[in-house]
């Protein structure tokens, strides 16, 4: 039971400090210096639901046991919290890397760190449980699949079965709503069928339409290679840390290169379509290839604006739920990328039955 907190601070009279503020909700450990911070983390780090340590600090300095952690692999069992005054960007973003946490600025408000020590070891642990459910999720996906391979006359339902199940990985790697790929496909259907009736030059049919909300799904595969600390991150990326997360377009197109034998060349075309293209915009300031107008191929014209909505509506790390009625405006005034007049035509029409849907 994960039930200890660990501080790690050279004055005993600001130790003293943090063990008033939190001995009331877990038992505690202290260290004077990183020495013995270390042989704490080694004995206890089953039991512990945070460390909080200084940088300064005797002996072997805060970071080098935060090094030592992130070789240990100790620091993604246990929730790692910087007790700073004030460190340079740099410091910051090496400390991220090793995948610490969160940083604690000083001078503290009691109520202020309790409850946000409580809830980073809250929210830590729910992402353990999280990423356990994936590896669970996963085991399940291939046995499922070893079966599905026998039964031929299954075969094309399994199929998309399966990437439901790789969104579904995607989604829980990412920490977001649960809904957000079932909001996805539903939009992507709506839409779809409605510029399939208002501009036939498209070449939309129902198949085809089976297809692309099928492989909508897929449009976040690429997140499971992004970094817990990038990923997951509730502020702002710094433009190294934003170009690696765009890059999971390209490593989901990667990702779907080596299971392409699962699925009809029709499908991975739609899927490779969706995965790489999804961020275009229509102006061509999109990513990863700035592709224009209708070079994006539909497919991914629909699901992006689909993934754009939802993602709006709901929250995420890094923000609030907006309304549906100021998503809808910040999608037709272009706040979040252009999108194709027609396609916002489309939306227009089938917005009452969207709202309907992401209710549901």
């Amino acid at each position: 039971m994960r039930d200890k907190i660990l501080i790690v601070d050279g004055i005993e009279t600001e130790r003293a400090e943090l063990v008033r503020m939190l001995e009331q909700d877990y038992g505690i450990l202290e260290a004077g210096d990183g020495e013995l911070a270390l042989k704490l983390i080694e004995k206890h780090n089953e039991e512990l639901a945070a460390v909080l340590i200084k940088l300064m600090i005797p002996k072997v300095d805060g970071l080098k046991v935060v090094e030592s952690m992130h070789a240990n692999k100790w620091i993604e069992k246990v929730p790692v919290l910087i007790i700073d005054k004030a460190s340079s960007t740099a410091m910051y973003e090496k400390c991220y890397e090793l995948g610490v946490w969160d940083f604690l600025h000083k001078p503290f408000e009691k109520s202020f760190i309790r409850h946000r020590v409580v809830a980073s070891a809250d929210s830590f642990q729910q992402r353990q449980e999280l990423q356990k459910k994936v590896i669970a999720q996963t085991q399940t996906m291939k046995k499922q699949y070893q079966v599905i391979q026998k039964q031929s006359k299954d075969i094309e339902k399994s199929k998309l079965d399966m990437m439901d199940v790789f969104g579904a990985v995607a989604e829980y790697r990412n920490a977001e709503n649960t809904n957000h790929i079932r909001h996805v496909k539903a939009i992507t259907q709506l839409l779809a069928e409605q510029v399939m009736k208002s501009y036939p030059e498209y070449g939309l049919d129902a198949r085809k339409i089976q297809m692309i909300v099928a492989v909508s799904a897929l449009h976040d595969i690429g997140k499971i290679a992004i970094p817990d600390h990038i990923l997951l991150k509730p502020g702002k990326l710094t433009e190294e840390e934003m170009e690696l997360m765009r890059s999971h377009t390209t490593k989901g197109c990667e990702i779907l290169n080596t299971i392409q034998e699962t699925w009809s060349e029709e499908h991975a075309k739609f899927a490779t379509e969706v995965c790489r293209y999804h961020h275009e915009r229509y102006d061509g300031n999109g990513y990863p290839d700035g592709l224009q107008e209708d070079d994006i191929p539909i497919s991914a014209q629909i699901v992006a604006l689909a993934d754009v909505y939802d993602a709006l509506i709901s929250d995420r790390v890094y923000k609030k739920a907006y309304t549906k009625d100021q998503a809808y405006h910040m999608i037709v005034v272009g706040e979040c990328g252009v999108f194709s007049q027609k396609l916002l035509g489309c939306f227009r029409d089938v917005k009452d039955e969207v709202e309907k849907v992401v209710s549901r």
